[in-house]
């Protein structure tokens, strides 16, 4: 893959949205589809010309461009908006703009804790079978897809041509570059994606050490090991908003933590974190930086923080940084003119999650270290003959395999299509909730809108909203069509209408924190022209 960045900078792929046009991406992915997929799509298409004709070009701006303000007038051009991937097709698990219908009573009680309950004795009855009941959560698993807005998973993928392998329990235990006697694994496959991320991630063969976890979790989890063992007594420094699994590992591990308070937009406050490491100069820095938060997507700054460390004299051997890349690090190689992460940087640790941008059936993730700290945790288990350096024992080799297909699927190509049409369809989010009169914010290379809590629960329940304190977010991922977002505006304004707005609930509430003008956005003072005479 070398020479990669220029096949992430495509021609004509336009990462910033303008006054005068926003052009969509699709999400259409890969190359050689089978004849059968192809007639499919074709199929699709002309279903979708003939229930409308124009249903994917229509403006979908109605507002009087008088009454906004200058930096959110927006021409949008939405004819490639959330056009649905072929993969959707086959696995429509809320790909496309179908709204499943809710479960019927009957459904419902087919998926009781009394009609699901296992016997434990001879004399006991069941009330269903199992078909039946599997035939109604999967009714159910589809229409909560269909509506799944909250949480950054994507859910536009297929994996048919893997389904046979699920007959096999594929394990990959132990050390992924060092088999074990246990021969049905997918070790191979996992090499192959840790060596992918490597190339991503620039750090040279030879030098990197990674596997594929259960989640994003495990990846945090594994990277703060290695900090840990790495300077025992270092103290972890890491953002209020940084995902609880951080500070969970802080616990098992028995690290001293700070949690650092963090600017409106989610990151890191600098001057706080420069004036603590500062305070404790006796003890290593270890550094959790977030490459997207959970509830605001925001980036910290790496290249700041380096810079932290370079004003304090703090020397290389003294410091350790992880970097929880959850969602946004798998996007961020993608993106023109992104600030870099890679280990051409002195950084030693990675952790991202599979299932999100990629798409993936099961949770999974992938870790990558520089291989010198690996030696830290590294133990021989001759019941293996391999060796214990994973968080886990088992592990699940299906999820490296349909790792590995989903990269050799979609390609570089294929994954920065889904990159611009996350991004540009979030701003699309972001300008129709605002044009509502209702708050919203949006960070630069992020894909979570952030939005007022609305009133009704049952909206938050119906569309999976992910909320905190006074406010929701909405993660925009491939399987989200522009048509899909209509629906939830437009029921986001109902709920408005009918109960109201909230109201922040303190001072320092996350609501008041979008209201800050450190965002920029229609809450900043009008930008004035001056002529010269």
């Amino acid at each position: 893959m070398t020479g990669m960045s220029s096949k992430y900078n495509n021609d004509g792929v336009a990462m910033t949205m303008t006054v005068e046009q926003s052009r969509f991406k699709s999400t259409a992915p890969i190359e050689d589809v089978e004849e059968d997929v192809a007639a499919a799509v074709a199929a699709a298409t002309v279903a979708v010309e003939d229930d409308g004709g124009v249903t994917h070009h229509r403006n979908h701006d109605n507002t009087d461009s008088d009454n906004i303000s200058i930096d959110e007038v927006l021409d949008l051009n939405t004819a490639k908006a959330g056009t649905a991937s072929p993969w959707a097709v086959f696995d429509a698990w809320g790909a496309g703009d179908a709204m499943e219908h809710p479960l019927t009573a009957e459904e419902e009680n087919r998926l009781s804790v009394e009609s699901v309950k296992i016997p434990t004795s001879k004399d006991e009855t069941v009330p269903f079978d199992e078909t039946s009941i599997l035939a109604s959560y999967d009714k159910l698993l589809k229409q909560r897809s269909s509506v799944h807005f909250g949480y950054p998973y994507n859910l536009m993928y297929n994996h048919e041509e893997l389904y046979d392998f699920m007959r096999y329990s594929i394990n990959n235990l132990g050390d992924p570059f060092i088999p074990s006697n246990y021969g049905v694994h997918s070790r191979q496959f996992e090499c192959s994606v840790i060596d992918f991320f490597a190339d991503l991630w620039k750090i040279d063969k030879g030098d990197y050490w990674g596997y594929v976890t259960t989640c994003g979790t495990e990846g945090n989890l594994h990277g703060m090991l290695l900090a840990r063992e790495c300077h025992p007594d270092g103290i972890l420094y890491s953002s209020k908003e940084t995902h609880y699994s951080i500070f969970k590992a802080a616990r098992y591990y028995r690290m001293d933590a700070k949690a650092i308070p963090t600017l409106p937009q989610g990151e890191i406050d600098y001057d706080i974190l420069a004036s603590e490491i500062d305070k404790n100069r006796d003890r290593p820095v270890i550094i959790n930086v977030n490459i997207g938060t959970t509830v605001k997507g925001a980036v910290d700054n790496l290249d700041r923080i380096l810079r932290i460390l370079k004003m304090l004299n703090i020397p290389r051997e003294r410091f350790h940084i992880h970097c929880d890349g959850a969602l946004v690090a798998m996007m961020m190689p993608f993106v023109d003119y992104a600030p870099e992460i890679s280990f051409r940087k002195p950084i030693d640790s990675i952790a991202v999650s599979g299932h999100k941008m990629l798409g993936c059936p099961m949770p999974c993730g992938i870790t990558l270290a520089r291989k010198e700290h690996v030696k830290n945790v590294e133990q021989r288990i001759d019941y293996l003959n391999s060796v214990d350096t994973t968080i886990m024992g088992s592990r699940n080799g299906q999820a490296a395999l349909y790792l590995w297909y989903s990269l050799r699927k979609k390609g570089v190509d294929g994954i920065q299509r889904d990159v611009v049409h996350c991004m540009e369809t979030a701003q699309y989010l972001r300008q129709k909730i605002s044009e509502a009169g209702m708050t919203c914010r949006l960070n630069d290379l992020s894909c979570t809108v952030v939005l007022e809590r609305p009133m009704d629960d049952r909206l938050i329940k119906r569309w999976q909203l992910a909320c905190e304190e006074d406010i929701a977010h909405v993660v925009v991922m491939p399987n989200i069509t522009i048509e899909k977002i209509d629906k939830f505006v437009k029921e986001l304004v109902d709920c408005k209408n009918e109960f109201g707005r909230i109201e922040a609930k303190h001072d320092d509430s996350p609501l008041n924190k979008l209201a800050c003008s450190s965002w920029g956005g229609n809450v900043v003072a009008p930008v004035e022209t001056f002529a010269s005479v």
